[in-house]
């Protein structure tokens, strides 16, 4: 997995995901904003990152636009982990989804979030055919919660 697609935070993104964090830890969800933690796969102890939690068709998912990320590595190891807003804390197993599948959730999210993350996507929106979804999908970890 040496070839897998990770884009590392800057450090505009850095600061920008510390402000998002600490809102969403005050109870303030910022477009549909959460605290994912996950438990560290070699470590054990509890990781943190903001996220942007997609609700579509009734199913619950978590993108990761920048890639194979410590996030995504830690919850293909834990198969779930919390999220939270505020006070409140949800604990979820997750499910990675197949690439064949990504399209349509790939589109939603960028649907509702080019704005923050279409960066992360060369140029890719939501109006893009599921054929040039398909073939970015292998470097976009999606999963689903339950």
């Amino acid at each position: 997995m040496t070839d897998a697609r990770y884009i590392r935070a800057s450090r505009g993104t850095e600061i920008f995901n510390a402000i998002v964090t600490g809102l969403t830890r005050l109870g303030v969800s910022i477009y549909g904003s959460r605290v994912l933690a996950v438990r560290g796969r070699k470590s054990g102890e509890w990781r943190t990152v903001p996220v942007n939690l997609l609700t579509y068709n009734g199913e619950r998912y978590l993108v990761a636009p920048r890639g194979h990320t410590q996030w995504v590595r830690n919850m293909r190891a834990a198969g779930g982990g919390e999220l939270r807003v505020g006070r409140k804390v949800e604990v979820f197993t997750a499910e990675e989804l197949p690439d064949d599948v990504k399209p349509e959730i790939l589109r939603e999210y960028l649907r509702r979030w080019k704005f923050e993350v279409g960066v992360f996507f060369d140029g890719v929106d939501a109006s893009a055919s599921d054929e040039k979804l398909r073939s970015i999908a292998p470097g976009y970890p999606v999963f689903r919660l339950s």
